[in-house]
């Protein structure tokens, strides 16, 4: 691991997240970066004649100007208290659409990893509007890391990787591979049965153990588990052997795709207190 990035929006959970990737960062002695976005106010303001509002459009610049000077002392406060450690830190401030920020941010400095807090969401709220915190889980080149509470990377010790350890499993366990070794973690590789995805124990056993094998994995332990959806199981599962970290792979789809079949990680990052590492099927 080379890069971290941390997409920061100064509030609790992103703080969370930082804190978790300087304890990463320091494990791997890797580059760690914070990224935040600010957006533009695209829209003007029109007074009841349909005339352009001069005078609120000038408060926004001046309130914009005030938050980007802002920020830019926050971020030259912490990157002077971050020189004495032992891993390279450094700040960058974007502008526009955060997501857009992000995703470039990731390519831009080839990050191996981003790390960012999560509040969640459910239901309506979560179909209609969406988060930046899902699309970097959906899209994201590298592995992802959502983090709700404070947590330490030393106390992440045992993860439950959740799947049905197919072919697409294999094209990111590398990952989480390397992830383990840097944590020194166990992991609990479970496969969840539900009432319209069953498989005989049998034939999960025999998946798995080849998936063991062929992947020249260590410290593990098969677990199936039995939910009535995907989704549930894996989190009532990591919360009966209270697991520090869930890990699972996210197949990216966009779109009406995304609304037909939906993303069970996606589910899990919003709903598991505990962080969630994700990665997208490479294809």
């Amino acid at each position: 691991m080379k890069s971290i990035l941390v997409p920061f929006d100064f509030s609790e959970e992103a703080e969370n997240a930082f804190q978790l990737a300087q304890d990463i960062a320091a494990k791997a002695s890797c580059k760690l970066k914070l990224v935040h976005v600010i957006e533009i106010p695209t829209t003007q303001h029109f007074n009841t004649m349909g005339e352009v509002n001069m005078e609120e459009n000038f408060i926004d610049k001046i309130y914009m100007v005030d938050l980007v000077e802002k920020r830019k002392k926050q971020f030259k406060e912490l990157e002077e208290a971050h020189a004495v450690k032992s891993y390279d830190f450094s700040t960058t401030i974007s502008y526009g659409n955060p997501y857009a920020g992000i995703s470039s941010e990731i390519t831009e400095i080839k990050a191996d990893l981003v790390i960012m807090g999560s509040k969640g969401s459910s239901g309506l709220e979560e179909l209609l509007i969406g988060s930046n915190t899902e699309k970097v889980v959906r899209l994201s080149k590298c592995p992802v890391i959502t983090v709700k509470a404070p947590v330490k990377a030393d106390q992440l010790k045992t993860i439950v990787f959740a799947s049905d350890f197919g072919e697409d499993s294999k094209k990111v366990i590398k990952e989480l591979k390397d992830l383990q070794e840097l944590l020194r973690a166990k992991i609990r590789l479970v496969k969840v049965n539900t009432p319209n995805s069953f498989e005989k124990s049998k034939t999960s056993l025999e998946k798995i153990k080849a998936f063991i094998k062929e992947n020249d994995l260590e410290n593990v332990q098969i677990d199936i588990y039995n939910g009535d959806t995907e989704e549930e199981g894996i989190i009532e599962f990591a919360d009966e052997v209270d697991a520090d970290i869930i890990a699972m792979a996210t197949h990216g789809r966009t779109g009406f795709m995304h609304l037909l079949s939906g993303s069970i990680a996606e589910d899990v990052v919003n709903s598991a207190k505990r962080p969630v590492w994700t990665m997208r099927f490479k294809k």
